[in-house]
């Protein structure tokens, strides 16, 4: 599903218009960039957190030169599901090999 599919599915949904749609969807993922780089977490709950994970200095290798890199530690963007979301995609998935 890309992104237009799900303005699509939401503007039929609600009935509201798919630009008013995508509008609050674009400034949805403008807030959470935002903050991210602000090094703010984002708790929805019931739903997930947007979280940047801190990742540790660490020798790496570059294969194509044969020769140790060094990469300095970084945090990087990550998602954490609720376990209400989990359960849930759980189950559904659960309930779908069953039936198939």
């Amino acid at each position: 599903m890309t992104k237009a599919d799900v303005i699509a599915e939401i503007a039929e949904k609600t009935g509201i218009d798919k630009a008013d749609v995508q509008h609050t969807i674009e400034t949805f993922f403008t807030v959470i960039k935002n903050n991210l780089a602000k090094n703010e977490n984002i708790y929805v709950r019931g739903f997930g957190s947007f979280i940047n994970k801190k990742r540790a200095r660490k020798v790496a290798r570059n294969i194509s030169k044969n020769t140790a890199m060094v990469i300095d530690e970084h945090f990087i963007p990550s998602f954490k599901p609720a376990k209400v979301f989990v359960e849930q995609v759980k189950a559904q998935v659960k309930n779908e090999d069953v039936s198939a």
